[in-house]
């Protein structure tokens, strides 16, 4: 506990993390190139990000784009944060709410890109309506989406993939899908650009294959 707590404190104090609390977190809603990275590059965003290895991943390889981790666990995020601050990476930063409230954090059509990595499959029934990828959330991401942004998803559980591939082509809006059951054996997986979250490192080590998908609304 006293170590979380620790946790909290720190990325209380810092700038690469936007959460309850700090004046920045209800202004940034259209404002993330402008009042944040301070330009206007492109803007990808990593939803469920965990410890955020997506996020600093990618600012890593492309310096001249911005990008945001969400997720409402604010050790996690510590994590991420952490990284980012030591390597002095100014084009990734980090936001701390649950991603039913995406909407107040990001105005219609302002990120180019998404990123969906290994969130919880809520694999019982009841649950359908809180996976990520069920109706309300995927009409969500198309309205913060620009238009022609790619949506991209991994994955190691098959139940969720496959959910998944049923909601998009029940859809009249999503077009330019392409996808994979094993990703280490496709060609998709170059631009995955070799990046591993800490499940995907587990789940491979077990055996488990990873699943990916990218697609665009119409």
């Amino acid at each position: 506990m006293k170590s979380k707590l620790k946790r909290f404190e720190i990325i209380a104090n810092r700038d690469n993390v936007v959460e309850p609390g700090k004046e920045l977190y209800f202004q940034v809603k259209g404002h993330w190139k402008e009042l944040y990275f301070e330009n206007q590059n492109p803007l990808t965003v990593e939803l469920a990000c965990g410890r955020g290895e997506y996020s600093v991943g990618l600012a890593r390889k492309f310096p001249n784009q911005n990008f945001v981790g969400v997720d409402v666990k604010g050790d996690r995020l510590w994590k991420g944060s952490t990284w980012a601050f030591e390597e002095g990476l100014t084009n990734v930063g980090f936001l701390r709410t649950q991603i039913l409230n995406i909407e107040s954090f990001f105005a219609p059509g302002e990120i180019d890109e998404i990123w969906l990595t290994f969130p919880d499959p809520r694999p019982r029934k009841r649950d359908i309506k809180r996976r990520l990828t069920s109706p309300r959330f995927l009409d969500m991401f198309k309205r913060i989406l620009k238009s022609g942004g790619w949506f991209r998803f991994k994955t190691d559980n098959t139940a969720l993939f496959d959910y998944t591939l049923e909601e998009l082509n029940s859809r009249n809006d999503v077009c330019d899908l392409k996808f994979t059951h094993d990703l280490y054996q496709s060609d998709l997986k170059l631009e995955c650009f070799d990046i591993k979250t800490r499940y995907e490192e587990i789940f491979s080590a077990e055996g488990e294959r990873i699943k990916y998908l990218k697609f665009k609304f119409k």
